[in-house]
């Protein structure tokens, strides 16, 4: 057995010293280097050493790129948050015409991660071609046709693999928010058998989501509220969850900015107008806003981004692996504003995919970041949705978010969502208040009501001229890659307006609990 050889089998079998040994021996003792110098690299990634894994891998490029090589340098980079050179690296790596499907399933990873969702298509399709037995390969391919609108397709692949894993929780979520179930077609006697074999808490919290959301669609509100409260209650409990947590975030930010010396410093006089930043809470219209503005001629969405997060972060300096807590936020008022911009604008650039002088930067949570836009990017634009309290407070709890994110701990309890709430309703009144007319407070209900008038009024505020594909946003043939994209794929309507009060009675300690707040819910 070759040294290259007896370094991938110990790799296979977790056997990580004598993978080291066979790798490194291939590094100085053979002339292909490049393999010996891969696969420490590789080593390193899988004892948990990412820094260390990326120069090696990188001397490995460097004798002369393979299409392996680079996938596995790209994935790595996407981890230290490298975008644009995880962005060549796997474009590298396709134009090498790879033909093993761990590549191109890699590469189609790393593309997705970037949000090139119709990119990634391409080489999941090719992995799962190699592969058509490698579940994950096929979840991955189904996931990017759910994005990119092809409906059938990403159906057919999920049945597929739920025929060889009738258990597999996170197939049935995905079944379940593709589209819209009916009371003649839809999965509930299915998802309650999977309910039943759950083994894990993780495949429970999934499958109860997806018996909530299906119940919802078919009238069932009483089992879909027994099934979220069940789930939401084991995973606030798993994750620890406590509102203090996020309650020190908004003080932090609110200390800073409440100083107007703080807010008023900003950075450049004109950084770049391009930014049209589109924020607020969860699940309160944010997608449909960004479909409309991406439908303009003038503007690409670029996704949810973290460029922003990441830029205070990186001009804050501070050594927490935490992108936002109270250390970061308060480190964050000493750093040059001029600079976050920067920061922020090279990020961003690596989303972007087209030559339009605008793009839309859909992250929900950048509301939290308004000072910093604001003082950084002084000609962006901002633009936050505001939905009625209770349908906000109820479409987060129903919604299953990134389980493990510190962005929606919050919604798996009601009141620490409504406590959530009431803390973004002062932070926009604060915003508001230090940065009169930055932000245009749009609310979904007016919007749905009147959608030609707030269209005009939300083109003219980001400073752009009218554009009547506006109107037509449902036909935006763009990848979403968000709990939205069934809803966005249809003409604008009010069905979502005034769900919470299907779940009423349920709901009352909510609504009791805002109105005592001050915070209107009618």
């Amino acid at each position: 057995m070759t040294l290259e050889a007896q370094a991938r089998a110990a790799l296979k079998c977790g056997n990580l010293p004598a993978a080291a040994a066979a790798a490194k021996a291939l590094a100085l003792n053979s002339p292909d280097q490049a393999a010996g110098f891969f696969l420490l690299g590789v080593v390193a990634a899988e004892a948990g050493q990412i820094a260390k894994a990326v120069p090696l891998i990188e001397a490995a490029v460097e004798r002369g790129p393979k299409a392996e090589h680079l996938a596995q340098l790209a994935r790595l980079l996407i981890l230290l948050r490298r975008d644009g050179e995880a962005a060549d690296a796997a474009r590298r790596a396709m134009e090498l015409s790879p033909a093993d499907a761990l590549t191109l399933d890699t590469i189609g990873c790393v593309l997705a991660r970037l949000g090139d969702h119709e990119a990634s298509v391409i080489p999941f399709g090719a992995a799962v071609a190699a592969e058509p037995d490698n579940l994950d390969y096929r979840y991955n391919l189904a996931a990017a046709s759910g994005f990119t609108g092809r409906v059938a397709d990403a159906r057919a692949h999920y049945e597929t693999i739920l025929a060889k894993e009738p258990g597999d929780a996170r197939v049935h979520y995905a079944l379940a928010i593709l589209s819209r179930q009916t009371a003649h077609a839809n999965h509930v006697p299915r998802l309650e058998t999977a309910l039943a074999g759950a083994r894990r808490p993780e495949d429970a919290l999934r499958i109860r989501y997806a018996l909530a959301k299906e119940l919802e669609d078919v009238g069932n509100t009483a089992g879909a509220f027994q099934h979220l409260s069940a789930a939401n209650a084991a995973h606030k409990q798993a994750i620890r969850y406590d509102f203090a947590q996020d309650a020190a975030i908004f003080d932090g930010i609110e200390a800073i900015f409440g100083n107007s010396a703080t807010a008023l410093a900003t950075g450049a006089e004109t950084v770049s107008a391009a930014p049209i930043f589109v924020v607020g809470m969860p699940r309160t219209g944010t997608t449909l806003v960004d479909r409309i503005l991406s439908s303009h001629r003038d503007v690409e969405a670029a996704g949810e981004l973290q460029a922003m997060a990441l830029a205070v972060k990186q001009l804050a300096g501070t050594p927490s692996r935490s992108v936002i807590d109270p250390a970061t936020i308060a480190a964050s008022a000493d750093a040059d504003p001029a600079m976050i911009g920067e920061a922020y604008l090279a990020r961003a650039a690596h989303h972007r995919r087209s030559d339009k002088v605008r793009f839309t930067d859909k992250l929900p949570a950048n509301f939290l970041y308004i000072g910093h836009i604001a003082r950084a990017l002084p000609d962006a634009r901002i633009v936050c949705l505001r939905r009625g309290p209770m349908d906000t407070v109820w479409s987060n709890y129903k919604n299953l978010f990134a389980s493990q994110s510190a962005y929606y701990a919050y919604s798996y309890d009601l009141m620490d969502t409504a406590r959530y709430y009431a803390r973004f309703n002062r932070l926009m009144a604060l915003w508001e208040k230090v940065f009169p007319g930055r932000v245009l407070q749009l609310s979904y209900e007016t919007l749905v009501a009147d959608q030609e008038g707030q269209t005009r009024g939300l083109l003219e505020h980001c400073g752009l001229e009218w554009d009547e594909a506006c109107l037509s946003f449902h036909e935006n043939s763009a990848a979403v890659a968000t709990p939205s994209a069934a809803q966005v794929r249809r003409p604008i309507n009010a069905d979502g307006v005034g769900k919470w009060r299907s779940y009423q009675e349920a709901l009352e300690p909510v609504r009791a609990w805002l109105q005592a707040q001050g915070i209107e819910t009618d």
